[in-house]
């Protein structure tokens, strides 16, 4: 997925701003990987079939509290946000992530349910 300008005007005034591949960093990847809500957002859309709103999530935080998450998700590279009509759609960088560090986001994914299978006694 590539990131929409934010001063591309066939964009529209409510464009959101996403960093560049290039400047995706692996320490902010991590930093938002690091939170147990982000992680569950991110676990979300890889098993979904494409993008999905916010309002999709059952996340155990306050609107404004997941509204930072999604922030945080966004601004390190790993979600792309863009409006549709009113709702707002998210979606995994998937491409983004693979070209820059190539098997990060699946070994992340992996072990996360792993470990959400070994908490639930699986």
């Amino acid at each position: 997925m590539t990131p929409a300008s934010a001063t591309d005007p066939a964009v529209g005034a409510r464009a959101l701003a996403h960093p560049a591949r290039d400047e995706i960093r692996i320490e902010s990847v991590l930093h938002a990987l690091s939170d147990p809500v982000r992680l569950c957002v991110v676990r979300e859309l890889a098993a979904a079939d494409g993008e999905l709103t916010c309002s999709r999530f059952d996340l155990p935080v306050s609107k404004s509290t997941s509204t930072h998450h999604f922030r945080v998700l966004r601004e390190s590279g790993i979600v792309q946000q863009v409006y549709r009509g009113t709702a707002k759609m998210n979606g995994l960088r998937r491409e983004d992530l693979e070209a820059v560090f190539p098997g990060l986001l699946d070994r992340l994914l992996e072990a996360a349910n792993r470990q959400a299978d070994r908490l639930a006694g699986r």
